[in-house]
C-alpha cells in the first residue's frame, strides 16, 4: 500500500510536471520512496507484533488459516483479546483508509488533469492510470472483509487471494500496458485461432 503511494507520486510528476520529472524523481528520490515504503511497512508490522507478543497461549495451537495470521493468532490466546483486536483493527484501518483516500485523491487529480491534454496524450495517460487504479482496487478490495471480533467464512479464501493470487496479477496488469507485450499476445492469439481452424478443417476432412 505504501509502495502504491510512491507509484502514485511518480505518475503525478510524470503527467503534471513532465519537464521536471528527472529532477523530482531522480535516483535518490526513488531510493527514499522505496526505503520509506519498507520502513512504514516494517513499523506497521512491529506495532501489530508488539500487541500479540505478550499474549498468553496455553491451549489449542492450530490456526484456521493458510498462514500465521496475527488475527488468527490472537484468537488462540488464553485471555480476553478485545483490546488487542480493537487496537489491531484501528491500526490496520487507519493505514488502509489513509492510503486509499490519498490514492483516490491522487488519481482523481490526474484524471481531471486529462482535460488539458491532447487526445493522444489522453490515451497514453488513461492507459497508465487505469492499470494503477485496477491494482489499487485489487489490493484494497479484500480489506472489506476484515471485521473485528468475528470470523468471516470467506476470510481464508480472501487471505489466499490477497497473498498469492493478487500479487501474481500485478505483473500481468502492468505488462498489458506495454505495446510490445500486447502485440506479442495478439500474435499468439491469432496463431492459436489459425491452428484451431486448421485442426477443425482436418477433422472434418477425416470424417
Amino acid at each position: 500500500m505504501f509502495l502504491l503511494l510512491a507509484m502514485a507520486y511518480d505518475r503525478y510528476v510524470a503527467i503534471c510536471k513532465p519537464l521536471r520529472y528527472t529532477v523530482l524523481v531522480n535516483r535518490t528520490v526513488c531510493h527514499v520512496l522505496v526505503g520509506a515504503s519498507w520502513g512504514s511497512g516494517f513499523l506497521h508490522g512491529i506495532i501489530v507484533f508488539a500487541l500479540t507478543i505478550k499474549l498468553p497461549f496455553c491451549g489449542l495451537n492450530i490456526l484456521d488459516s493458510f498462514f500465521c495470521d496475527i488475527r488468527q493468532l490472537a484468537k488462540l490466546a488464553c485471555a480476553n483479546t478485545y483490546t488487542v483486536e480493537l487496537l489491531m483493527f484501528l491500526n490496520n484501518g487507519i493505514v488502509i483508509v489513509t492510503c486509499f483516500v490519498l490514492l483516490l485523491i491522487s488519481y482523481t487529480v490526474l484524471l481531471l488533469k486529462l482535460q488539458t491534454h491532447s487526445t493522444k496524450a489522453k490515451k497514453k495517460i488513461t492507459s497508465t492510470c487505469v492499470s494503477h487504479i485496477v491494482v489499487v482496487f485489487v489490493t484494497f478490495g479484500p480489506a472489506i472483509y476484515v471485521l473485528p471480533f468475528q470470523a468471516v467464512p470467506v476470510e481464508k479464501v480472501v487471505a489466499l487471494f490477497h497473498t498469492v493470487i493478487f500479487p501474481l496479477t500485478n505483473p500481468i496488469i502492468y505488462t498489458l500496458c506495454n505495446k510490445e507485450i500486447k502485440s506479442s499476445l495478439l500474435k499468439l492469439v491469432c496463431k492459436y485461432l489459425q491452428l484451431c481452424r486448421l485442426f477443425k478443417k482436418y477433422s472434418e476432412v477425416n470424417k
